[in-house]
């Protein structure tokens, strides 16, 4: 990834964090986008101390305006040419009890934030005729269904979907769109639910029977992030220890 200048979305925590690390470990300038910032300068610090490059952009995805100016800011440090979309929130009940506003937070974070800087980053490949590398982060909720959380698997399923009309639109300027799909990984977005007893039952069913590392989600990044993908897009890459193989 020498030479390469990857932006990660939902940078500071959770997934985010080891994605940002991979990516710089592996040679990458990256730059970290969230909307708070301090986490941001946390994992900036850390990989500073490991001899890699890292800035911060704190804006919300969600909003057209700040993800213009957010992008534009950052001209100075030569165009994005890999994106990981990982920016992401959880935040649901039934369907019937669910409120608007709910709905929406997450559709918006979730569906149309990745849209906005996907476009973004498309656009500036190429106007710079570089092509480059979008990663979408979905999970197998976009796959499968959960009770309590409608929002968040319709999300990621259009995320998903969205991913391959990238892969079709942008192909011909060298913009391949994949999605990595993780399963339950031990991050705070998940910690509420794996904590309860559903959760524990969710954790029985995986054929390994554990949650995932965040460090096991590094390969298929590389592996989308890089050069070694050239010929892989509208690709759903899954990481999840078995839960979504069919089972009688």
């Amino acid at each position: 990834m020498t030479g390469r200048t990857a932006l990660i979305t939902g940078g500071g925590t959770g997934l985010g964090r080891q994605f940002s690390l991979t990516l710089a470990e592996a040679g990458a300038t990256v730059v970290l986008a969230a909307r708070r910032r301090e986490p941001l300068e946390e994992v900036a610090d850390a990989i500073q101390h490991r001899g890699g490059t890292a800035h911060c952009l704190v804006f919300d995805v969600a909003d057209s305006s700040q993800v213009e100016a957010a992008l534009s800011s950052i001209a100075h440090l030569g165009t994005i040419d890999v994106l990981v979309n990982n920016a992401g929130t959880a935040a649901g009940s039934s369907l019937l009890e669910m409120g608007e506003e709910t709905w929406d937070q997450v559709l918006n974070v979730n569906l149309k934030g990745a849209w906005l800087v996907a476009r973004s980053s498309a656009k500036r490949m190429i106007a710079a005729n570089i092509g480059g590398s979008i990663i979408n982060v979905s999970s197998v909720l976009g796959s499968a269904v959960q009770k309590g959380t409608a929002n968040y698997p319709a999300a990621k399923a259009a995320l998903t979907h969205l991913t391959r009309s990238m892969a079709v639109e942008w192909a011909r300027f060298g913009i391949r769109a994949n999605a990595l799909a993780p399963g339950y990984f031990a991050t705070d977005l998940s910690a509420a639910y794996l904590e309860s007893p559903r959760g524990q039952d969710m954790l029985e069913r995986i054929p390994q029977r554990r949650l995932g590392s965040p460090e096991e989600l590094s390969g298929a990044l590389l592996l989308l992030a890089s050069r070694a993908a050239n010929y892989m897009t509208g690709s759903v890459v899954t990481v999840d220890g078995g839960l979504s193989l069919p089972l009688i």
